[in-house]
């Protein structure tokens, strides 16, 4: 109890602080996560909506594939990731393992299926009268589709909000890749976890906090663009 107590109170101390450090580590690991998920949302929101909206050939298959990479295991994906960016790798050239561009696809890979796989539930669960009204007043596929994606907007910004909290919270594939290095890799949930392994559990409590403040204000903006 008397950690949770100091937890609070040194995340009260580290923010009204300034803590150069701490704000890195805060900026990184929103920067790091923000990409991540306007990349996964760019492409799995239109492919979930396609998925859903269209019968395409080997649709069983995409869906259970989709469904797969939804519970699939961090952990195998940084490993993945480490494979394809090591040296010896296919893409080692590009030089991005133990830097931020290698977390940044690692989350990506992550929240695709998810930002995919919630999207096409979504869609395919608005009533399907509205295709058949929309068809008959003369809509192309095009605004077939975006007039059913809006009123699935509720589903999608779930989908999306589902990929972030993911994502910032993960620490297995961001650690595999990134390395935890101090000023360069470094986010919330690994120093979490290197504060945690010293025994400095009031420390790791705080940036705890701070993680999941940072989470309530995001998921807070995504609720309130959908509003809008």
């Amino acid at each position: 109890m008397t950690d949770i107590i100091g937890g609070f109170a040194q995340a009260l101390r580290l923010i009204l602080s300034g803590d150069p450090g701490l704000w890195q580590i805060i900026f990184l690991s929103l920067r790091v996560s923000g990409i991540a998920l306007l990349l996964s949302s760019l492409l799995g929101v239109p492919f979930g909506a396609a998925v859903g909206l269209w019968r395409v050939p080997g649709q069983r298959l995409i869906t259970l594939i989709l469904y797969t990479g939804m519970g699939l295991p961090p952990v195998v994906v940084g490993l993945f990731v480490y494979i394809l960016l090591s040296r010896s790798g296919p893409l080692g050239a590009l030089g991005w393992l133990f830097t931020p561009k290698a977390m940044i696809v690692a989350q990506a890979i992550i929240s695709l299926p998810l930002v995919a796989g919630l999207t096409m539930s979504a869609v395919q669960s608005v009533d399907p009268a509205l295709r058949l009204q929309l068809r008959s007043l003369g809509a192309t596929s095009r605004q077939e589709a975006l007039a059913v994606l809006a009123e699935a907007r509720i589903g999608v910004t779930t989908a999306i909000i589902a990929a972030f909290g993911s994502i910032i919270s993960e620490v297995g594939a961001v650690m595999l890749v990134g390395g935890n290095i101090e000023g360069k890799t470094r986010v919330l949930t690994t120093a979490i976890v290197l504060e945690t392994r010293q025994g400095e559990f009031a420390p790791a409590i705080a940036l705890g906090i701070i993680l999941l403040g940072l989470a309530f204000l995001a998921n807070a903006a995504l609720i309130r663009l959908q509003g809008k």
